[in-house]
């Protein structure tokens, strides 16, 4: 048995409070694509990645002490995306178009240009440009 498989694929599980919301977020704002819902969940496509936006709840008996919960505390994070892009100023503006809220204006590294946005439940992400 190989493992990875090479059909096999990631997908990054974000609870979230409201499906119904997050849907609108990451389609209209993000630019997800959506591939189908099913019960609580939303299944999307985003940058060759696949995103299931799950509701909270309790432990199931594949899992029977893990409660899914969304975070009431956006000053810790474990985990967030990174988008790599050409233009930062660009796509900043293109994104606060949409209706994305930033955390600041892009700030200028030595190495990179990034800025820092929140879905609807404060997952955290960044769009980052590499400066040549």
């Amino acid at each position: 048995m190989d493992f990875p498989e090479t059909k096999a694929e990631l997908t990054h599980i974000l609870v979230v409070k409201d499906t119904a919301e997050s849907k609108n977020w990451y389609t209209n704002i993000l630019g997800a694509s959506l591939h189908g819902e099913y019960r609580s969940s939303v299944v999307l496509k985003f940058l060759n990645n696949w995103l299931l936006l799950v509701e909270e709840g309790g432990p199931t008996e594949d899992k029977p002490d893990v409660r899914m919960q969304v975070s009431e505390d956006h000053t810790k994070v474990d985990h967030s995306f990174t988008i790599r892009v050409a233009d930062c100023q660009g796509v900043y503006k293109e994104l606060m178009r949409r209706g994305a809220i930033f955390l600041t204006e892009p700030v200028d590294h030595e190495y990179e240009i990034r800025a820092f946005f929140r879905d609807p439940d404060g997952h955290l992400f960044e769009i980052s440009e590499l400066k040549k």
